[in-house]
């Protein structure tokens, strides 16, 4: 078994105020990376403005980072930090906002680099300190090591470095207070994918499956009545959140993860959705092909492989999606040889993601 995780966490109400200190001693300038409007709308801006103000730290703002984050707008945001002399950055959003600032942290420090340089890791300085205040429940990226951005091509990859550690993490469910239905339950189901893949992934020991089964029985009962137009429990959503991030962050994920990437780059379908899409055929084949792991899980669990198949029809809106028998064939090479796809517990060819792609969307 290996664990390393080493963000210290404050999660709660009041995390940021609670814990301020910690905001200290890094600089005397950050550079604030956020989107366009959550971490205003959600009081996290404000509240990291305060700290810092009274902590007689100047900061600056680059809040043009969108979804699913470009590097163009990383590489953006770590020279606007550069060029204000920011010591530290601090990410406040979603997932990517804080994919983001990592990114961001890295070009700060090396104003001069490029895309090829980045993903190539010819980085001269390591990344300024980091710090994330996370405003969804669903990513768990205030705990991993990775980055998942989109290239100059629109393709998604994820990026994983020591380096990208927050020194420091704040979640205070009440910032996810305001979000609409859609994104809670886009952001929950990633959570649940997050813990299922993990489960189910070649580098899974004891620890990262503590992890995704504590994470999904947190989960499932809060996300279903969610799902099923009950109240919302921000608080639990937002714990299973990290316990997903947790797990993932000593695994990686599977194939239903990286086929996802697809749903959002050519149709703009919101990442836990497009993830999620894939989660039953996962199931499916751990079930075929890992009987008795995939009976460990659900014993483990405490819940069928009906139960979850039935949370995640619940989550899924229609998706307006089709491909054609030569769009499915011409995009299966990207997943040769794909590091998600063979780390899935169970053999996974190009052709049965084929399959699943046809059994879903052929027109």
């Amino acid at each position: 078994m290996k664990h390393y995780m080493p963000v210290r966490v404050f999660s709660g109400e009041g995390a940021v105020e609670k814990n301020a200190a910690f905001f200290e001693g890094l600089g005397s300038r950050c550079a604030l990376i956020t989107g366009r409007s959550a971490a205003v709308k959600s009081g996290a801006l404000a509240d990291v403005s305060a700290v810092l103000e009274r902590n007689g730290t100047a900061s600056c703002v680059y809040n043009e980072i969108e979804q699913n984050p470009s590097v163009r707008s990383c590489i953006a945001a770590g020279r606007a930090a550069h060029a204000f002399g920011a010591a530290f950055v601090v990410g406040i959003g979603g997932g990517s906002a804080l994919d983001a600032a990592k990114a961001a942290a890295v070009f700060a420090a090396n104003p001069a680099l490029d895309e090829e340089g980045f993903y190539q890791k010819r980085w001269e300085r390591p990344p300024l300190p980091i710090l994330l205040v996370g405003t969804t429940a669903g990513t768990g990226s205030e705990v991993t090591k990775v980055s998942v951005l989109t290239d100059s091509r629109g393709r998604k990859h994820s990026l994983h470095d020591d380096r990208f550690y927050a020194a420091a993490a704040f979640g205070d469910p009440r910032y996810t207070a305001g979000l609409p239905l859609p994104v809670t339950l886009s952001t929950g189901i990633d959570v649940l994918s997050h813990c299922a893949e993990s489960y189910f992934n070649r580098k899974a020991d004891d620890i990262s499956r503590a992890f995704a089964i504590r994470g999904i029985r947190l989960l499932y009962a809060p996300l279903l009545e969610a799902a099923e137009g009950g109240p919302i429990r921000r608080d639990e959503l937002y714990d299973a959140s990290l316990l997903g991030g947790l797990a993932i962050n000593d695994t990686g994920t599977c194939f239903a993860h990286n086929v996802g990437y697809y749903l959002t780059e050519r149709w703009g379908v919101p990442h836990g959705f497009a993830s999620a899409r894939f989660l039953p055929a996962l199931l499916t084949l751990a079930q075929e092909k890992t009987p008795a792991y995939a009976a460990r899980f659900y014993r483990e669990l405490g819940l069928s492989r009906e139960e979850l198949e039935r949370l995640v029809r619940l989550c899924l809106p229609e998706l307006a999606v089709t491909m054609t028998a030569e769009e499915i064939a011409a995009i299966l090479p990207r997943w040769e040889n794909n590091n998600s796809v063979l780390n899935t517990c169970c053999d996974v060819s190009t052709a049965e993601i084929g399959e699943i792609l046809a059994r879903q969307f052929l027109k």
